[in-house]
């Protein structure tokens, strides 16, 4: 992922700041962010912060065979890495240009300049010597990485112990840490790093720029000296050209910040040397401050309880009556009931919605009310028809009509002179022949047939 770019307006308003002697941060031209150091539970194990900056260092050794031009000399080996965690920019597993400069300028800080005696580091001479690896990991980037690695570097150094050996003819023999106590490293001085940034071709200055001022900054000038005023390395990068008076001046800044960068380091050690003695809590968990909420402690407040019983009597006196007074406490609401033996079962108002459901449940009920009326009428009708001897089948359609033919019993005939039978509606007709007779029926409300 590549760097957000400044914009215009704000790569002017940071110079313009610097022109007047600004910072974004409220510090001055010449002004150092905190310094703040913690150990971990194990020896070697470390946590700078510069500012928001925050570098781990991890110290751990083993036993290898020395190079062949220095048999009596042991090995150390140095390693950076910047990963996405710290910035976004910082891609995994791949090597930028600053990483590759700022593990170089590590080197030539620490190794070259012989902080740490490399023969005590040596157990058999071109056989066993000890390797002493630092591994430094950004976890949080706003600025001037390599003052951070180098205090991370040297603190994790001076704070580490390695295993204690013995050596027997051939033979050597590790010891743990309760069988024998760990041996610190041998270390000479502590070189530290201090870095300038410089605006508008080297017109302006600044001490421990921040990652805003590093992108607008025309060129950085590295420092690394010890307490005794002695220059380990030198580095100069951006193209600008700095005059002798320049590089002075910056040389005296770096070594008061030294100074006071190894006096904060020595206090450090100190501290948590005497806790490990005393046997008290150690770690990056206890260096955590109290007042952050992280840390999940608060000092217990003291609670006065005498006198209480007066007290309470003295508020009660002084406070106000309630103004109204309900006989029932209870306040009916909309959509709310009483419920219970001896107590008025009442719903209160509705709502509009319940109130519409309401209707529409009152609509339909009518509705099919009216419908059932029906029915029981027309059942009626048909109960009333079958008393007669007449069938009527009943039809909602008026579109069908249905036609039920039965044959009617035979009724009785009387011999009379006109051979006339008498017709069911009560009519006089004439019967040719001796076939019986067929009556059609028809559906309600159909009328009889007209007579011939």
């Amino acid at each position: 992922m590549k760097e957000t770019p400044l914009s215009n307006c704000e790569r002017r308003f940071l110079l313009r700041a610097i022109e007047e002697r600004k910072r974004l941060d409220g510090r001055q031209s010449y002004d150092y962010r905190n310094v703040r150091i913690s150990f971990g539970a194990d020896y070697g194990c470390c946590i700078v912060e510069l500012g928001r900056t925050r570098v781990l260092g991890q110290v751990s050794c083993e036993l290898v065979s020395p190079k062949l031009n220095r048999a009596t000399e042991g090995i150390l080996f140095f390693n950076l890495e910047l990963s996405p965690m710290a910035a976004p920019a910082f891609e995994p597993g791949r090597q930028s240009d600053l990483l590759v400069k700022l593990n170089r300028l590590l080197e030539r800080c620490l190794r070259n300049s012989k902080c740490i005696d490399t023969e005590s580091l040596c157990v058999v001479a071109g056989v066993k010597v000890w390797q002493i690896r630092v591994d430094l990991h950004l976890l949080n980037h706003d600025g001037n990485i390599i003052d951070a690695a180098s205090i991370a570097a040297i603190v994790a150094l001076c704070h580490f112990r390695r295993p204690d050996v013995s050596v027997q003819g051939e033979e050597v023999t590790l010891y743990t840490p309760e069988e024998r106590d760990p041996v610190p490293l041998s270390i000479h001085h502590m070189p530290i790093c201090v870095s300038f940034a410089f605006f508008q071709q080297g017109t302006y200055l600044l001490v421990d720029p921040s990652e805003r001022e590093e992108r607008v900054m025309d060129g950085l000038l590295v420092i690394a000296m010890n307490k005794h005023r002695e220059i380990c390395t030198i580095q100069s990068s951006g193209g600008i050209m700095l005059l002798k008076d320049q590089v002075l001046r910056c040389s005296k800044i770096t070594g008061v910040k030294v100074a006071e960068i190894t006096e904060l380091i020595q206090k450090a050690l100190e501290n948590d040397r005497k806790v490990r003695k005393e046997g008290g809590k150690f770690g990056f968990a206890e260096s955590i401050p109290d007042q952050k909420i992280s840390a999940f402690k608060m000092e217990r407040a003291l609670v006065d309880t005498k006198d209480v019983e007066e007290q309470a009597e003295e508020i009660i006196t002084k406070a106000d009556s309630p103004s109204d007074v309900f006989a029932k406490p209870v306040l009916r609401m909309p959509g709310m009931a009483q419920l219970g033996e001896g107590i008025e079962n009442s719903w209160g108002d509705l709502e509009e919605s319940e109130r519409e459901e309401e209707e529409e449940g009152n609509s339909d009920d009518a509705t099919t009310s009216e419908g059932q009326k029906m029915e029981m009428e027309e059942r009626n009708v048909v109960r009333n028809t079958k008393k007669g001897d007449d069938t009527i089948v009943l039809s909602d359609s008026e579109e069908e009509e249905v036609v039920i033919l039965e044959p009617e019993e035979r009724p009785k005939k009387t011999r009379s002179s006109g051979g006339m039978v008498k017709h069911p509606w009560g009519s006089q007709k004439e019967i040719h022949g001796t076939k019986p007779a067929l009556h059609f029926y028809f559906p309600y409300p159909c009328h009889p047939p007209p007579l011939p």
